[in-house]
C-alpha cells in the first residue's frame, strides 16, 4: 500500500468516533488486523481499500492520498467560487469588527496576488502562497479547538503539533520566499528577474489599486502598531 492509507483510515475511524474493534467489525477483519493496517505494518488487499472505501463513504483515491477531495474530484480553478459570489456564507450580521477586518485583509490580498501576477514567477507564487494558506490554517484551527467536542479526524497533524509544525512551514516559505524574491534560485524554481520586480510606493499602490490600496495601507498601520511601532513623521 502506500504512506497515506494508514494514516487517514485512521483518521476515518476516529472522526465516526468508532473504537478500533467497532471498525473491524463493521469491516469484517479482526482488531488485530485492522490494527496492522493502521500502523502500516501490513499491506491488504484492493478488495478491503473498496470495502473502506464504500464503508466512509469516500473515494479510493482520497483513501490513498491521490485526491484531497472525499469524492476523488479534482478541483480545478472554475470549480472554486469567487469570495463575492458565496451567498449566506459571506453574509456577515452583527459586530462590524470581523466585517472591517475581513475586507481590509481581502482586499490587502487581491493586491499580493495581483503584483504576484505580475512578476510572473510560478516559485514565488507558491511559497508566498504556502505562507499565507499556513496562516489561515492556523486561525481556522484555534476557532476550530474552542470546541473540545469537535472530532479531530479533519486533521492529520494533533492538537499539540500543528500550531510548532505550521510554525516551520511559514519559516520555510518566507526564507525561500525572500531569496526568491531577491533573484536567488531556491532547489528548481528561478529566482525572480530583476525587469519584474514590482516598482511600487504608496503614489504608485494607490494609482494602480484605487479600491484596495486604503485597505493596505490600514493593515500595514495596524500591524506595525502592534507592533509598537509608528512611522516617523
Amino acid at each position: 500500500m502506500n504512506q497515506h492509507f494508514p494514516r487517514i483510515i485512521t483518521l476515518l475511524r476516529k472522526e465516526r468516533g468508532l473504537s478500533q474493534k467497532k471498525a473491524a467489525e463493521e469491516l469484517c477483519i479482526s482488531q488485530a488486523l485492522l490494527s496492522h493496517y493502521e500502523k502500516g505494518i501490513r499491506e491488504c488487499g484492493l478488495d478491503f481499500v473498496v470495502r473502506v472505501a464504500e464503508f466512509y463513504h469516500v473515494s479510493c483515491d482520497y483513501l490513498l492520498g491521490l485526491s484531497p477531495n472525499r469524492t476523488g474530484v479534482t478541483i480545478t480553478v472554475e470549480d472554486l467560487p469567487e469570495p463575492e459570489d458565496g451567498g449566506k456564507e459571506n453574509q456577515m450580521r452583527g459586530s462590524m469588527l470581523p466585517i472591517l477586518n475581513k475586507k481590509l485583509i481581502a482586499n490587502s490580498l487581491n493586491i499580493i496576488y495581483s503584483l504576484l501576477q505580475e512578476c510572473n514567477n510560478k516559485a514565488l507564487t507558491t511559497e508566498l502562497s504556502s505562507y499565507l494558506s499556513a496562516s489561515v490554517y492556523k486561525a481556522f484551527r484555534t476557532l476550530y479547538s474552542a470546541n473540545p467536542k469537535n472530532p479531530q479526524g479533519m486533521f492529520a497533524a494533533s492538537p499539540k503539533l500543528y500550531s510548532g509544525l505550521c510554525d516551520a512551514v511559514q519559516s520555510i516559505a518566507e526564507a525561500n520566499s525572500l531569496c526568491l524574491a531577491s533573484g536567488e534560485a531556491v532547489g528548481d524554481g528561478k529566482g525572480l528577474e530583476r525587469e519584474k520586480a514590482p516598482a511600487l510606493s504608496p503614489e504608485i499602490l494607490s494609482e494602480k489599486f484605487p479600491l484596495f490600496s486604503t485597505s493596505l495601507f490600514n493593515l500595514v498601520q495596524n500591524t506595525e502598531n502592534k507592533m509598537g511601532l509608528k512611522k516617523q513623521k
